[in-house]
C-alpha cells in the first residue's frame, strides 16, 4: 500500500504493522480489543505523533467508534480505507491513504478524537456511518456533517477541537458482554427477542421503528428481559435522527435506555463497554445522555 503511494514520505515519517488481514465484516470484538490495544501502546510512544488506520469499510464506522470510547490520548488516530479495488477505473484506495496520512500529521488534527478520512472528507467517528453501498462518498454524518476536508495535501477542520471524555479503559484478552441487536419491522415474531434472553444475553439494542417504538409483539418480552436485568437499548433502524429519551415510551417506568444520537451499530458498542462499569440503567443512560444530537 505505502509504496503505491510515495507521496505518503513527503509529508509524514512512516512505519507499517499489520495487525489482522480480513474482511471487514468478519471484524469482531477480540479483533477490537486487540487493535485498542495496540493503538494506545503507540500512543504512549514519544516518537509516534499519530496513527492511521487502514480498514475495510463495511465496519468501519464500529471500529472506529470503539476506538473513540477505548483511547485516551490527544494524537491523531486516522481510519480509512475503500470503495473500489485497486484494479479499478479511478481507485480511491490511495487518495484514501494520502489523505489520512496527511490529517495524522497535521497539527490541528490533536485532540479531535478518532476520525475517518474517506472521499477528501474528515468525519468524527461519533457522527460518521456508511449511507451508501458502492459510491465512493459512500460515508456521511447525516446530523453532524464532516468536521473537515483535504485539498492536495492542505487539511482544513471546519469544527474547533475537543477531548472526548466518556473513555473505557481495556486490557488484552478482557471478554466483553454479550449484546445483540434486534431490528424491528411490521409483525415482528417474539422468537426474535426470546432467543436472546434464553441465551442469556447481557444487552438487547432495539433498533425500532420511529423514534424507536416497539411492535406490541415484543413489548412485554423486552419490559420482562429489563426486570430480570437486561439493559434495553431503543435505538432506531431510521437513518437519521435522536432516539429520544421519554418521548415514545416511558423509559423511566421501564428502565429503557434511549440512544439519543447514537445508531444500533454504535448503540451496541457503547452498551457493551458500559456493561463492564456498571448494569444501571440510569448510569447506562447517562453514557448514552453524552451523545445527545
Amino acid at each position: 500500500l505505502l509504496s503505491a503511494v510515495p507521496q505518503i514520505g513527503e509529508i509524514a515519517q512512516i512505519t507499517a504493522e499489520q495487525l489482522v488481514n480480513i474482511g471487514s465484516q468478519d471484524i469482531d470484538e477480540e479483533i477490537w480489543i486487540k487493535l485498542s490495544c495496540r493503538v494506545n501502546e503507540l500512543l504512549n510512544c514519544d516518537d509516534i505523533d499519530g496513527i492511521v488506520i487502514t480498514h475495510g469499510t463495511d465496519t468501519m464506522e464500529e471500529s472506529a467508534f470503539f476506538l473513540q470510547l477505548t483511547t485516551n490520548s490527544t494524537k491523531a488516530v486516522v481510519l480509512t480505507g475503500a470503495m473500489r479495488p485497486s484494479t479499478s477505473l479511478s481507485a480511491d484506495g490511495p487518495l484514501n491513504l494520502y489523505n489520512a496520512v496527511a490529517v495524522a500529521a497535521c497539527d490541528d488534527a490533536s485532540d479531535r478524537g478518532v476520525m475517518v478520512t474517506m472521499n477528501n472528507s474528515i468525519f468524527s467517528a461519533t457522527d460518521v456511518t456508511k449511507m451508501h453501498t458502492t459510491d465512493i462518498d459512500a460515508f456521511q454524518a447525516p446530523e453532524n456533517g464532516k468536521i473537515g476536508s483535504i485539498t492536495g495535501s492542505k487539511v482544513t477542520f471546519n469544527t474547533p477541537p475537543y477531548h472526548h471524555t466518556l473513555t473505557f479503559p481495556i486490557k488484552d484478552g478482557i471478554k466483553l458482554p454479550k449484546v445483540g441487536i434486534v431490528y424491528s419491522y411490521g409483525g415482528i415474531d417474539p422468537d426474535m427477542v426470546t432467543f436472546m434472553i434464553e441465551n442469556k444475553y447481557r444487552g438487547i439494542v432495539h433498533a425500532g421503528v420511529g423514534n424507536g417504538n416497539i411492535h406490541k409483539n415484543i413489548f412485554p418480552i423486552l419490559e420482562e428481559g429489563a426486570r430480570e436485568g437486561i439493559l434495553i437499548v431503543r435505538s432506531s433502524r431510521v437513518a437519521a435522527g435522536p432516539v429520544t429519551l421519554e418521548n415514545e415510551v416511558d423509559d423511566n417506568k421501564y428502565h429503557f435506555v434511549a440512544s439519543q444520537g447514537l445508531n444500533p451499530q454504535k448503540s451496541r458498542i457503547l452498551l457493551m463497554l458500559s456493561l463492564t462499569k456498571t448494569h444501571n440503567w440510569e448510569e447506562v443512560q447517562r453514557y448514552f445522555n453524552m451523545f445527545v444530537l
